[in-house]
C-alpha cells in the first residue's frame, strides 16, 4: 500500500512531535502535531513493518506517540519503541469517552489520539515487556485447547446421549473404560463409533500439547523461581501461578491490595449519584483470565489450608456460597501480592510466631 501523507508549515525546531495513531488490520492513520497543537503531518499507510520503516524516516524529531490497545498494537508498540522517545498505549474504554465526537472517522480519531497525548490527557494502559507478552500468548493459547478438549468431551456425551447408550458419567473420559464401552456395550450403534473413536483421539492429541505447553512455561528460566515460590501459597496449582506471573506482570505497577483485586475483577462496580450508592456483584472491567483462575482456585483453596476454610465459613453464614468464593479469591490475592513483592515463600501465622519465638 502507498503511503498516503498531507504536510502542512514545519512546526519549531527543537520542539517534541506528538503522533496519534488509529490502528486497523490493514492501514494506520496517523497524526503529527506539534507542542502549539498545529499539524504538521497526516495520512495514511499500510499496517506493515516495511512501510513502517519508511514512514519513520520522514518524521521530525524528536517524537512520541500513542495508539488505543487493539490486537494488532503489540508488534506495532515493539517495532516504533526503539526509535521513539516515548510510546504509549491508550486504554480503549476510558479514550472513547474522551474522543467522543459528532463527526467520527479515522483521521479524526487519530486527531484526537495526537491531542490527548499532547496535552497529558490520554488514558495509558500498562504494556507488558514483549517476554511477558510472548509467554501469555503461549498460556492463553493453553486456554484454547482446554476449551477444545471440554467441548470435544460434551460432543462425546451427546453422541451417546443421542443413541440411548447407558455410561458411566464420572468414567466416561478415562481411556480404560472408553475403550472397554466401545469394545463390550452393544448399545453403541456402529454410525456413532467412528466419531467416538476420532473423538477420542482428539482429545488424547488436544491434551499432550496443553501438557507439552505447561511444561515449556514451567520451565522457562523467566519464570522458574517465581512460580515455585508463588506455588507455596495454600491452593495454588502451576496454572494459577502461571497465569497470575503472566497476567499480573510486574507486580510493582500495583500500588496496593485493592488495585490488585480491581484488576483481576474480583470487587464490584459503584455507581453513585447524590445520595443514592448502587453497587454491582463483580465488576466487568477486569483482566477475565486471572479472575476465572483464581475463582477456580478459591473453591479449592479452603480444604487445603484452615483459615481459609474459616474465612469461607464465616462469609457464607452472611450471604451465599459465591460470596465466600469471591471473599477467598480476595484473601489468595493479598497473599500472592505480598509473596511476588517480598520475592519469598508463604508463611502461615503460625509459622511465623514459631519462627520468631
Amino acid at each position: 500500500m502507498t503511503l498516503i501523507q498531507r504536510t502542512t508549515t514545519e512546526a519549531p525546531q527543537g520542539h517534541m512531535y506528538y503522533i496519534g495513531l488509529d490502528v486497523h488490520k490493514k492501514t494506520i492513520s496517523y497524526c503529527v502535531k506539534d507542542v502549539s497543537g498545529r499539524v504538521h503531518q497526516e495520512g495514511k499507510l499500510g499496517a506493515t513493518r516495511c512501510e513502517l520503516d519508511l514512514w519513520m524516516r520522514t518524521l521530525p524529531q524528536p517524537w512520541t506517540v500513542a495508539m488505543e490497545a487493539t490486537i494488532f498494537t503489540g508488534w506495532i508498540y515493539d517495532h516504533l519503541h526503539p526509535h521513539a522517545t516515548q510510546v504509549k498505549v491508550a486504554h480503549p474504554l476510558m479514550l472513547r469517552a474522551i474522543a467522543a465526537a459528532k463527526k467520527k472517522n479515522d483521521r479524526v480519531d487519530a486527531s484526537k489520539i495526537a491531542d490527548c497525548l499532547r496535552c497529558d490527557f490520554l488514558p495509558e494502559c500498562h504494556m507488558a515487556s514483549t517476554e511477558i507478552r510472548d509467554r501469555r500468548r503461549t498460556l492463553r493459547y493453553r486456554g484454547l485447547l482446554v476449551r477444545q478438549m471440554v467441548q470435544t468431551k460434551n460432543r462425546i456425551s451427546g453422541l451417546l446421549m443421542e443413541t440411548g447408550v447407558t455410561y458411566n458419567k464420572q468414567r466416561l473420559h478415562k481411556v480404560g473404560y472408553f475403550r472397554e464401552l466401545l469394545a463390550s456395550n452393544e448399545e453403541v450403534n456402529e454410525s456413532i463409533r467412528p466419531l467416538l473413536r476420532l473423538s477420542r483421539d482428539t482429545i488424547a492429541r488436544l491434551q499432550k500439547t496443553e501438557r507439552a505447553l505447561v511444561s515449556s512455561l514451567q520451565r522457562d528460566p523467566l519464570l522458574t523461581e517465581r512460580i515455585k515460590r508463588l506455588r507455596t501459597v495454600p491452593g495454588v496449582g502451576p496454572i494459577t501461578a502461571l497465569t497470575w506471573a503472566l497476567e499480573m506482570g510486574e507486580i510493582s505497577r500495583f500500588r496496593s491490595i485493592r488495585q490488585a483485586i480491581s484488576y483481576c475483577g474480583l470487587c464490584g462496580d459503584e455507581r453513585s449519584s447524590a445520595e443514592k450508592s448502587i453497587r454491582t456483584p463483580i465488576s466487568k472491567q477486569r483482566n477475565k483470565n486471572i479472575q476465572f483462575v483464581l475463582i477456580e482456585a478459591a473453591k479449592l483453596a479452603p480444604r487445603q489450608d484452615h483459615d481459609l476454610a474459616l474465612l469461607y465459613e464465616r462469609e457464607k453464614q452472611k450471604g451465599n456460597a459465591n460470596r465466600a468464593t469471591l471473599a477467598v479469591a480476595r484473601k489468595m490475592v493479598a497473599y500472592l501480592l505480598a509473596v511476588d513483592r517480598g520475592q519469598r515463600d508463604f508463611v502461615t501465622a503460625e509459622d511465623g510466631r514459631c519462627d520468631a519465638a
